[in-house]
């Protein structure tokens, strides 16, 4: 039985509970953020806490403890979790008001701070990344706030489930002709020696793994463009893959019906998650 973390104790998940009131459940008035584990070590976990930051700020949400505590609270479900290889799931919200309003409640209200771990043995040689993804294209229906790590995940969930009905992994999401992200990552084209990922904006959510890996890209000499693509110019791409926390750079073979490529996970593709994987277990904590 998983150990989880509820405002400041470690407890049996059966015994966990949070309050009917919380804005979290009544609101989606919460934010979070995924942190995996590999070897027993936390990947690109300051990265996490600087958006978990932002995210907060961005909702004038109170912080709940210090990034010390966090840390040791990370560290603390990995060893009683023995988590090897997996996540940890972090979500902050508002706190419990003691009823339901939609006004915020008063600066003395506590936030709500709910951990808990996921394992995942042989995370990193996930068999897709040998095979690749299949992806459908959805119209973006999300709000406006993409930037910011809420726990308003309903439409991407929506997304998961198309995807699945279609007998696909995934969906892209398009707005205004160009496409936004994945349900749960953040989707890339090559063309040439290009990478090409959407910009930076409220549009979308500022990956962390993201940054690492156009980070990673630039310094082994590879071109990325950041700019808007269509699901046209990405059935014309010579490759296509996604980034998250979880999936690390997975590549994508086939959208909405139409091959990427030759139809098989394409080298930069398996190079950069290569890299990646390489250096953030040298920086991993």
């Amino acid at each position: 039985m998983r150990t989880v973390y509820v405002n400041g104790a470690y407890l049996p998940e059966t015994e966990a509970t949070v309050s009917i009131f919380d804005r979290g459940f009544l609101m989606a008035d919460g934010v979070y953020e995924v942190t995996s584990v590999l070897g027993g070590k936390l990947i690109d976990f300051g990265g996490h806490i600087v958006r978990l930051h932002r995210s907060l700020t961005e909702l004038d949400m109170a912080t709940p403890c210090t990034d010390a505590e966090l840390l040791e609270i990370h560290r603390e479900l990995v060893t009683r979790n023995e988590i090897v290889d997996g996540m940890i799931y972090l979500q902050v919200t508002r706190g419990n008001p003691g009823d339901r309003d939609f006004a915020f409640p008063s600066a003395d209200t506590k936030p709500t701070l709910v951990l808990f771990t996921q394992s995942k043995p042989g995370m990193a040689a996930s068999p897709m990344a040998k095979i690749g993804m299949k992806v459908i294209s959805i119209e973006d229906q999300r709000w406006a706030r993409r930037d910011i790590k809420t726990v308003q995940l309903l439409f991407p969930s929506m997304g998961k489930m198309m995807a699945k009905k279609a007998g696909c992994d995934d969906a892209w999401m398009v707005e205004d002709g160009k496409v936004t992200e994945g349900t749960s990552n953040n989707a890339y084209i090559v063309k040439g020696n290009r990478i090409i990922t959407r910009e930076l904006s409220n549009d979308i959510l500022h990956g962390i793994t993201r940054a690492a890996v156009l980070r990673f890209a630039r310094e082994a000499q590879m071109e990325v463009e950041e700019r808007a693509f269509s699901i046209a110019e990405a059935q014309e791409a010579d490759e296509a893959f996604i980034t998250s926390a979880s999936t690390f750079v997975m590549p994508v073979v086939e959208i909405d019906g139409t091959a990427i490529g030759t139809g098989k996970p394409g080298t930069v593709a398996a190079r950069l998650r290569e890299i990646y994987l390489e250096e953030s277990l040298k920086a991993a904590i």
